[in-house]
């Protein structure tokens, strides 16, 4: 690892993006993502994809400029239409973003993978990271978690169309809005709920801003079909992943159903913000926050200073 004075956020850290400094006025915000589909019409792919991408930048408070494809193709096996549709899904996210795309780079692969480069920038003193939640911050979540079992029900072709609907509508919407409010409000901190799951995004919050989470569950928005869908095993290997994982650190209440817990761990794709904001500006922020459309988002908990590195889920 090559030290710089002018990197601000890099390896060292588990933040969302990478921060490097331009001028005391100026730095970029970069990041990269790509996956697989996990829907069949690849126009909603590419829109899902880009999102997801975007909002790795949206999580620490910067604005995203450009963006490059990033893509990996079957040409053997596949019709350049479908990339077509990809590509033209990814684009019409960037123009409602606002954000330029520049270029990209393509190779043949036997598995189908799309998402973006994205480059954004900040304010160096306005940097907004995963390491400055403080004891007495309420925690809102903007978008409803779940969306990693519907996708596996939608592959199991046992999705409802009122499920693909609603999970579609949730990875594409843009977490633009919640991220420019919260710079706008004042918050402490703030993560996108992706892969690792809510808890997964919720440990490395208090893990790295040395304190510890209560979780109400009760306030915890979900999609309600993947309540029902983890009662049909319906649940991504990635979630027993993101178990197994953190289970040391997570302290359950013993009435707490197995679907919700699975919903808890469940890997999310372009899912929310979680925003660790002073209890005084928390309910001003939440308000805004549904205001814009966002009407699920939710306070679910509350930072603490003890016991440090741990999460308690309440009923």
């Amino acid at each position: 690892m090559i030290d710089d004075p002018n990197l601000i956020v890099g390896l060292k850290s588990f933040d969302d993006a990478g921060v490097y400094k331009l001028s005391d006025e100026l730095a970029l915000v970069q990041t990269i993502d790509f996956f697989t589909p996990i829907v069949d019409d690849p126009y909603t792919f590419g829109q899902i994809a880009a999102a997801n991408a975007l909002s790795d930048v949206y999580a620490m408070g910067g604005t995203p400029l450009t963006a490059m494809n990033v893509v990996c193709f079957p040409t053997q096996t596949m019709d350049v239409t479908v990339l077509r549709e990809i590509l033209r899904g990814g684009l019409d996210k960037m123009r409602e973003a606002k954000v330029t795309l520049v270029g990209g780079h393509s190779v043949e692969d036997s598995e189908l993978k799309y998402g973006l480069s994205v480059t954004g920038v900040i304010h160096p003193k306005k940097i907004i990271t995963n390491a400055g939640a403080k004891p007495g911050d309420r925690l809102i979540l903007t978008k409803p978690l779940g969306t990693g079992i519907i996708n596996t029900a939608i592959k199991a072709k046992t999705a409802s169309p009122e499920a693909l609907s609603k999970v579609t509508k949730v990875m594409t919407a843009l977490n633009r809005d919640a991220s420019e409010l919260m710079q706008v409000i004042g918050v402490n901190s703030c993560t996108d709920i992706t892969g690792f799951g809510f808890i997964g995004h919720a440990c490395e919050m208090i893990e790295a801003s040395d304190v510890g989470m209560i979780l109400t569950s009760s306030s915890i928005p979900f999609l309600s079909e993947a309540e029902e869908y983890a009662k049909m095993g319906l649940v991504p290997g990635g979630t027993n992943r993101n178990k197994k994982f953190r289970t040391k650190q997570i302290e359950l209440d013993p009435s707490l159903s197995p679907e919700l817990i699975d919903i808890l761990f469940d890997p999310q794709t372009s899912g929310g913000l979680l925003i660790s904001t002073p209890q005084e500006k928390s309910l001003m922020l939440l308000d805004q926050i549904r205001k814009k459309g966002m009407e699920e988002a939710s306070i679910v908990g509350e930072i603490v200073s003890e016991p440090k590195g741990k999460i308690v889920v309440k009923k």
